[in-house]
């Protein structure tokens, strides 16, 4: 990871710090999907570069991706979610920046030990990425739960067009999600399809009788 990759990773930092101190709309892309991509872009590039990964700096990232969603589970834990215009808002208060400094001491220390223990990926700034999408992850799997058992809606994208949360996680967790039966609700406006009922015994016997007179004038 070069210079201007730890600067972005800085400014996402501060800019995370920023609107959570503010309050925001509790989207779904934002809180679940981006730091799952953001931490798989991390992964992938701690093999990169020539770099080869150790026993030693397997062990040291463990135990900062540990520690990392640890601290993301306790933020999510504080932030503060409430019901404003109709939608989530979520907020953390001022007293949460401590966990943004415990997570910013644990990397350094980790990267003092991990340094001492010739782990020089475990290290290097190359974690940076996967440590903060998983510490965003540990956030998300405390306040999704929260979010959905509020009852409140998320709040629409972009685009104005609402996230499936449930079917996020679900493929994200690998389920193919449950497929509604004959009697699951419609949406309002599309008609139930009709129901076929077995012909009756008095149409059976017309087209017995039918038949009949049909052979009989057949002979003739």
């Amino acid at each position: 990871m070069n210079v201007l990759q730890v600067l972005a990773a800085i400014a996402v930092v501060i800019f995370v710090i920023a609107r959570q101190l503010r309050g925001e709309p509790l989207r779904g892309k934002r809180l679940i999907l981006l730091p799952a991509v953001l931490a798989i872009v991390g992964f992938t590039s701690l093999g990169k570069g020539g770099r080869h990964l150790t026993t030693t700096d397997l062990a040291c990232l463990v135990i900062s991706a540990v520690i990392a969603a640890g601290i993301g589970t306790a933020q999510g834990a504080l932030l503060r979610l409430e019901p404003r215009d109709g939608v989530l808002w979520a907020r953390m208060p001022v007293y949460g920046l401590w966990l943004w400094l415990a997570l910013v001491v644990s990397r350094v220390v980790m990267t003092v030990v991990a340094v001492a223990l010739h782990a020089h990926v475990a290290g290097s700034s190359a974690p940076i990425l996967v440590l903060l999408g998983l510490n965003r992850l540990g956030q998300a799997a405390v306040v999704t739960p929260r979010a959905l058992a509020s009852g409140v809606p998320f709040a629409p994208e972009k685009d104005g067009r609402p996230f499936d949360v449930r079917g996020a996680l679900a493929g994200l967790l690998g389920g193919s999600g449950d497929t509604p039966g004959p009697d699951a609700e419609r949406p309002t406006g599309q008609p139930r399809p009709p129901r076929y009922s077995r012909p009756t015994a008095s149409y059976d016997r017309s087209a017995r009788d039918l038949l009949r007179d049909r052979r009989r004038r057949g002979r003739r």
